[in-house]
């Protein structure tokens, strides 16, 4: 019997089944997810952990480690052109203040700092947002995760909470 399509896929690829059910779909309540998360929409998930007059700093709702945060201006804007130069600044330190907070409470060896543009990249949500990723050594590779390797992942919704104090200390 043949494999089928899904079979193959799922040999070949690792995905997240909860964030498949999102990405390349429009939400029929709100036209951004992000937009939603700023206007405190009681029907979206906030992880929403500091905002300041032109940004928000989030936790990730899928995780690529422990303490991924996003961080996206409170202004709908889809293209990086469009920030002016106070905003990228100001997006400039948040970054940094970010990684000093993450640092202290997550003690990672390194980040992964970046966008994603444009479809093919990976990003999902039309609302730019810069993600801040913290390394860890030993991080599990493609290698162990198929070997059936259990990996320890800290939930976002705690994430979201210890980072919220620190922010808050860091004022």
């Amino acid at each position: 019997m043949a494999e089928s399509y899904f079979e193959r896929f799922k040999r070949w690829y690792l995905f997240n089944t909860e964030k498949i059910k999102y990405v390349g779909k429009k939400n029929e309540k709100h036209a951004c997810i992000l937009c939603a998360i700023r206007d405190h929409a009681d029907d979206v998930v906030s992880l929403e952990i500091y905002r300041t007059d032109t940004f928000i700093v989030s936790a990730n709702l899928y995780p690529f480690n422990p303490g991924h945060c996003m961080i996206f201006p409170l202004q709908h804007i889809e293209h990086l052109h469009d920030l002016s130069l106070d905003d990228v600044i100001a997006l400039h330190k948040l970054t940094i203040k970010t990684i000093d907070i993450l640092k202290e409470e997550f003690n990672p060896s390194g980040f992964n700092v970046g966008y994603n543009i444009g479809s093919w990249s990976g990003a999902s949500i039309p609302h730019i947002h810069l993600h801040v990723v913290p390394r860890f050594p030993n991080e599990l590779g493609f290698l162990d995760v198929i070997s059936h390797t259990r990996v320890m992942v800290v939930d976002p919704h705690d994430v979201c909470e210890r980072l919220k104090k620190r922010f808050n200390e860091y004022r």
